[in-house]
């Protein structure tokens, strides 16, 4: 089966680094998809703004394709423990496909931003900019929704540190949108570090979000933002 995508997202997430590894964890997270010529039609979301969830079909675009294994290395476990690529979410797949849950905000019909409608805007986003959708389908919690499932090594809720804006930039922080604020605070939260890296090591990292370059640190449990700068 040959597959197209039948559009591409843009999204708050200017690189992989620091996107949320699942979705849902970054509610302030947002993305739009607009449309292929082929396929902008009002007729083919007809219906669809009645659903406030929807499953995007994607594939990992920044992952180097033909690269699979049949055991990877899950962030929950560490980075050191292997399970079978089916046991995982790993982008390291045999096809690259990908399958996120995010919430659907509105669908636009007139036309804003330069995009030609209907545009999709959806919130809780983990996919960084660029990534090809090739199908949407709706969410529906009575038959997709298991409150009692077993989810393996990853029983465990994420554990969220606490993001401080630093003195030196606390200005230049709370100059930014409100919506940019909370995706920067809400992503560091999650700590975008490699399960491998060394907790508490100090490091400078940085990330591109919302347009944005985030220069930040972790120390003693908890990560400082110590840069903001516009991207170029």
């Amino acid at each position: 089966m040959e597959i197209e995508p039948i559009g591409f997202l843009q999204t708050c997430f200017g690189e992989k680094f620091a996107v949320p590894r699942q979705p849902g964890l970054c509610p302030s997270a947002w993305g739009t998809l607009e449309l292929l010529p082929k396929y902008r039609s009002p007729e083919a979301v007809r219906g669809l703004d009645g659903f406030s969830y929807v499953w995007l079909i994607f594939g990992f675009h920044k992952t180097e394709q033909g690269n699979w294994h049949p055991t990877v290395r899950p962030p929950r476990l560490g980075g050191n423990e292997r399970v079978g690529v089916f046991s995982s979410r790993s982008t390291f797949r045999p096809n690259g496909l990908g399958l996120s849950l995010v919430k659907l905000d509105r669908i636009a019909s007139d036309t804003e931003d330069g995009m030609e409608p209907p545009v999709l805007h959806f919130s809780g986003v983990d996919l960084v900019d660029g990534t090809p959708v090739y199908d949407i389908k709706p969410y529906l919690p009575y038959a997709e929704a298991f409150p009692d499932a077993i989810s393996g090594y990853a029983y465990e809720p994420i554990t969220m540190l606490e993001v401080i804006v630093a003195e030196a930039v606390k200005e230049d922080f709370e100059k930014l949108p409100e919506r940019s604020q909370r995706v920067i605070t809400e992503s560091l939260s999650l700590d975008p570090r490699p399960a491998t890296s060394p907790k508490g090591d100090g490091k400078i990292y940085g990330a591109l979000l919302c347009g944005i370059n985030i220069q930040f640190r972790f120390i003693d449990g908890a990560c400082w933002v110590t840069g903001v700068g516009m991207s170029d």
